[in-house]
């Protein structure tokens, strides 16, 4: 087990260097001038000034080096728009909003998708499986954004319950901090949950037709102990991988999300550094979705043993 982790780290750390170095390339493959665009029809002198105090003056694979030295110890640069902040310190202010998000968003993917699909596999081909595969489709179906438009105007502009603009930190209260997610979470998290509800549904159905459930029935075992005992547990293999890519994505997908809901996590800082090509921050912001995307990757491979002590990584 150890060989394998150790393994799949030296793999990880190969899989960000490639990803980060395909984004350094491929954002200076584009055509024009960043600090020209900036600047508009200033005088060429002062573009030249800032190039050269950003390091943009250099040849392309210098500007490289000079990157993995800095992004090796931490430093990610600076952002070339406004007053010149550091990127750390843009992504650790996004972070928090989009952590927020993303956490509330899985607990409603992950209540509701686990809930609706063992329902629907304990009660297959009732009437309550019926509405729930077509609720689970129906969900499916929904881009993020619409949700979020329709919750707007039902419950902001129409009911006035909830807020539908911006974010509050924790600090400044409990229901503050929970009211500003409770309608981005739902836009999240409902698609979400519509593709775990399936693939829980199909996982159950498999395992429920398996002789070990059968044999424990037969022995008197309460229904509820086949379930959640000897059914759900086999099943969760599955249901374990689509949650692992749930969370990773949810945490660098809400981009949609906050756009809609005008919350500035680390989507939208994401979204407005590419629109006015603003390079550090762009390198960073992915740079810290390819290591969430790995790190969740690894971390659910490992669940595997937690889950079946069957598996074994060996070599």
């Amino acid at each position: 087990m150890n060989r394998y982790i150790f393994q799949r780290v030296i793999q990880a750390v190969i899989v960000i260097w490639a990803v980060g170095t395909l984004v350094f390339f491929m954002l200076r493959a584009v055509p024009g001038d960043p600090i020209q665009a900036l600047l508009a029809d200033v005088d060429p002198s002062s573009a030249d000034a800032i190039r050269a105090k950003l390091g943009l003056d250099q040849p392309v694979i210098i500007q490289y080096l000079f990157w993995v030295r800095n992004t090796l110890q931490g430093d990610l640069g600076q952002s070339i728009y406004g007053s010149h902040q550091q990127v750390n310190r843009i992504i650790s202010e996004a972070i928090p909003r989009t952590l927020s998000l993303a956490s509330m968003s899985f607990i409603v993917a992950f209540s509701l998708g686990l809930s609706a699909g063992i329902a629907s596999a304990v009660k297959k081909y009732s009437m309550l499986d019926h509405v729930l595969t077509l609720a689970a489709f129906i969900g499916i179906s929904m881009p993020a954004f619409w949700i979020g438009i329709v919750l707007i105007i039902v419950f902001g502009t129409k009911l006035h319950l909830l807020p539908v603009i911006g974010y509050k930190p924790l600090s400044d209260g409990l229901w503050p901090w929970l009211s500003h997610l409770i309608l981005p979470a739902l836009s999240a998290g409902l698609p979400f949950s519509a593709a775990l509800a399936r693939i829980t549904r199909s996982s159950m159905l498999e395992v429920l037709q398996q002789d070990y459930i059968m044999v424990a029935r037969s022995k008197g075992v309460h229904e509820r102990q086949v379930i959640t005992r000897h059914a759900f547990r086999n099943a969760l293999i599955p249901v374990v991988t689509v949650m692992g890519i749930s969370i990773a994505l949810m945490f660098s997908g809400t981009v949609v999300v906050e756009n809609v809901f005008a919350i500035k996590g680390l989507g939208r800082v994401l979204i407005e550094s590419i629109t006015s090509r603003d390079y550090p921050v762009v390198q960073g912001s992915i740079l810290l979705v390819a290591v969430l995307l790995v790190f969740m990757n690894l971390l659910v491979d490992l669940l595997y043993t937690v889950i079946d002590p069957r598996i074994r990584y060996e070599g």
